[in-house]
């Protein structure tokens, strides 16, 4: 586990010191070379977060992992580049769904010259750059974040708007990877989890982010949105290859066929969900008529 063989997984060239230049540098070459995605989820695999794991999947076997694995691997070698780490708790979506939801998301807080920064590679459309833990807006390129104090040692992150979430809380005592298996356990086995139900990936790229769900790809970025559905086994194994940086070899000689009729029977679901809930409006409707 050394410095450099992470810096060359991440691609980075630079020089590598504690200071606010090398902590952006290093969080946008991590979260634009180590994929956000749930491939292993998918394929029954199961997630470990400890050091050896993570360190085997995300740099020597050029993976990437969702909120959990990312963040413990860019806490690895952000402290290796001499930074001050705490791993923190957090939860996606606590705002709408209460306290039930801390501990489904972990984040970092780094404190570096008497200021602390928020750093996250763990939501796939999130933030490229840290931002600094102070309340208010904070612009990146076209996007707009914000951060509002709710408590002495509570945030809570607000997205910008028409992204996956609307927003995620943590809370700055101090966590370790450990603390979040059981709940990874959960997300990653539950047949109710969206991380079971629903392929993902995600990765920003030169100006605007792409995010893969089941057989739809979106692009969004200073030149508008777009999306459209993928139409084969080749076109979707093209996409996770040279659009999220998937190792193919790595998912095993059938991974990509089982991953793709996954990602046709999630879509086709979604298809017949949306197609039942227009018929029962379409019956309401008539009924109040």
């Amino acid at each position: 586990m050394t410095l450099d063989a992470m810096l060359r997984r991440i691609g980075h060239r630079g020089r590598v010191t504690p200071d606010r230049e090398t902590l952006f540098a290093l969080h946008r070459s991590w979260r634009r070379t180590v994929p956000y995605e749930n491939l292993d989820i998918q394929l029954g695999r199961p997630v470990g977060l400890d050091p050896d794991t993570l360190y085997d999947k995300l740099i020597r076997r050029r993976r990437g992992g969702y909120c959990y694995e990312q963040n413990a691997g860019l806490a690895m070698l952000l402290r290796l580049a001499g930074f001050e780490v705490s791993m923190v708790e957090g939860g996606v979506m606590r705002q709408a769904r209460g306290d039930a939801m801390w501990g489904n998301h972990n984040a970092l807080v780094i404190d570096l010259d008497g200021r602390q920064w928020v750093a996250d590679a763990g939501i796939g459309d999130g933030f490229v750059e840290p931002l600094r833990l102070r309340e208010g807006p904070q612009e990146q390129g076209e996007f707009t974040y914000r951060l509002e104090r709710l408590a002495s040692d509570t945030w809570r992150f607000h997205h910008n708007p028409g992204a996956t979430i609307a927003s995620y809380d943590f809370r700055l005592r101090p966590c370790v990877p450990a603390d979040f298996a059981a709940r990874s356990h959960e997300l990653s086995t539950s047949p109710e989890s969206p991380y079971v139900t629903t392929l993902i990936a995600a990765r920003p790229d030169a100006g605007h982010t792409l995010l893969l769900l089941s057989r739809t790809l979106r692009q969004y970025g200073a030149d508008g949105r777009s999306s459209w559905t993928i139409g084969d086994v080749d076109e979707f194994a093209t996409t996770l290859s040279e659009q999220f940086l998937v190792p193919l070899q790595d998912l095993g000689p059938d991974g990509v066929g089982r991953l793709w009729e996954k990602a046709r029977a999630q879509d086709d679901a979604r298809q017949t969900r949306a197609q039942d809930d227009a018929r029962q409006t379409r019956a309401q409707e008539a009924d109040r008529r």
